[in-house]
């Protein structure tokens, strides 16, 4: 379907699989389902394939198979080696497996690796935390994303089952990431926005010095294309104008699939307003600064607009957060609650909407 609707010449310069466990699939489906995917898109010159790999349900012949089909760079979820921490939150992965996994991935050539953590977990305490980053430490990531556990349990019913008592407290929680950053920047890597980490020489960390740092779905990206096709239950395409989010349901995309209709079963096409603000909160996040003169560059005087707002924002979060001229800066000191601040620019937070505890 999409072979057969896409224009000529259109070229793929990015390919993830993930939002889920691909290596789930066994060798045959793996040169399957990138064989279908070569016959719609061909790969741009500077083509990268990632994979997010479970080293629980990954063996030798399924990384190699991912290998013979070009990926790239290996995302490996870790959150946390602690044994005790694992069986709170019901994710057993010892650290011999996670090894031993990322040993094939070397030997079959994927030398671009990304490793996660979260911090603010059950039972996790600084000891422990530390104890995990030593281990990845040894795995010479390219890339370490490190996300604060987000506690939803009124969307997220599994997370009924852990105790609230075992979660580290909000002071915690704090010290648990800066200690974990300061692990990271000791070990020669480059802090990226507000919760990624990255080798220098990466492309993450020459995007970040040369301010071409992008955010999306995933997290930063040095991906400047404005399109994204999503394929898949659930996924979510990108689009010069807007948003498409695919039937969630496996059921619903398979059966649209069957009836050769688009699986999209929502989405929205974003205004020019929509756009001045999306690209503002990107711009705060990827760089903690928000300079409207810059803005207005590609937005014109729309994005004088803003003016008021950035000075809801120096009110609201001094000494965090500091307006000179047309330019705001969330200072060092206050990069933790960029988040926050960052949302004061979102005009569609649903009213009474609940988020989980500030990271």
């Amino acid at each position: 379907m999409l072979r057969n609707t896409l224009p000529d010449g259109l070229r793929m310069g990015r390919l993830h699989w993930g939002g889920g466990t691909p290596t789930i699939l066994p060798p045959p489906l793996i040169h399957r389902l990138s064989e279908a995917i070569r016959s719609v898109f061909t790969s741009a010159d500077d083509f990268e394939f990632s994979v997010e790999i479970d080293p629980t349900m990954v063996d030798r012949s399924k990384i190699n198979a991912l290998a013979a089909e070009g990926m790239t760079r290996a995302s490996i979820g870790i959150q946390d080696f602690d044994p005790e921490v694992q069986q709170a939150i019901g994710r057993i992965q010892p650290f011999d497996i996670t090894r031993t996994c990322i040993e094939y991935l070397r030997a079959a050539g994927t030398t671009s690796l990304n490793t996660d953590l979260v911090y603010g977990l059950p039972h996790q305490t600084l000891a422990r935390l530390e104890g995990t980053i030593d281990k990845v430490l040894t795995f010479a990531s390219d890339r370490i994303a490190l996300f604060g556990y987000a506690r939803v349990p009124w969307v997220s019913k599994r997370q009924k089952l852990i105790d609230e008592t075992t979660l580290p407290s909000d002071l915690a929680r704090y010290t648990l990431a800066t200690r974990a950053a300061e692990r990271f920047v000791q070990a020669g890597l480059t802090p990226i926005g507000i919760d990624h980490f990255a080798d220098p020489g990466d492309d993450l960390a020459v995007a970040h010095e040369t301010r071409r740092l992008r955010r999306n779905f995933q997290g930063y990206t040095a991906d400047s294309c404005q399109t994204l096709i999503g394929l898949g239950a659930s996924s979510i395409s990108r689009f010069p104008g807007g948003y498409v989010q695919n039937a969630p349901a496996t059921a619903a995309y398979k059966q649209r699939i069957a009836q050769t209709i688009f699986p999209g079963s929502r989405g929205y096409e974003m205004t020019h307003d929509d756009q001045l603000h999306a690209r503002a909160i990107e711009t705060l996040m990827c760089e903690f600064t928000l300079d409207l003169d810059d803005l207005s560059r590609h937005h014109g005087s729309r994005a004088y607009t803003l003016r008021p707002c950035l000075e809801d924002m120096e009110t609201r979060f001094k000494p965090f957060a500091r307006l000179v001229g047309q330019r705001i800066s969330i200072l060092p000191e206050g990069r933790s609650l960029t988040r926050i601040i960052a949302s004061m620019l979102d005009q569609h937070v649903p009213e009474g909407v609940r988020y989980s505890q500030a990271s």
